[in-house]
């Protein structure tokens, strides 16, 4: 079991935010319920790299939040990607075109995220920053 000091930073930062929040004073330990890249087991891990190839088309990605949001070609409901699963040296930018895996997001794994996403088509007219360059 891990002390409230050996706590990533991002959940600390959530924990401050809300302990300053609550009229209380409490302090709440906040897990983050995304798997990212450096958090997934590496059975999960496993299982997305062997699993079906799809393909789609990012309808949001924000680099400064690190986070967004591929609709499947299929029509189905929009999966959410992490920065940390992108692969490839652009940041991608609504309207490319896509190709990822997926896993279930714990606990529930009622929902899928994409991940091993890539840039299979960029969208012409719309300027690429490479991961590299400073954010813009």
């Amino acid at each position: 079991m891990s002390s409230p000091h050996n706590i990533p930073q991002a959940q600390a930062m959530n924990n401050d935010v809300i302990s300053k929040s609550s009229s209380h004073g409490h302090r709440f330990l906040i897990p983050s319920p995304i798997p990212t890249r450096r958090s997934r087991t590496f059975s999960a891990s496993e299982r997305a790299e062997k699993g079906p190839l799809f393909h789609g088309t990012v309808k949001t990605f924000c680099r400064q939040i690190g986070h967004g949001f591929i609709q499947p070609q299929d029509g189905s409901e929009a999966l959410f990607v992490h920065i940390s699963d992108i692969d490839g040296e652009y940041v991608p930018k609504e309207g490319d075109e896509v190709t990822y895996k997926t896993v279930l997001i714990p606990p529930r794994n009622e929902k899928t995220q994409a991940v091993h996403v890539k840039i299979t088509h960029l969208k012409p007219g719309v300027s690429h920053e490479r991961w590299d360059s400073p954010a813009q």
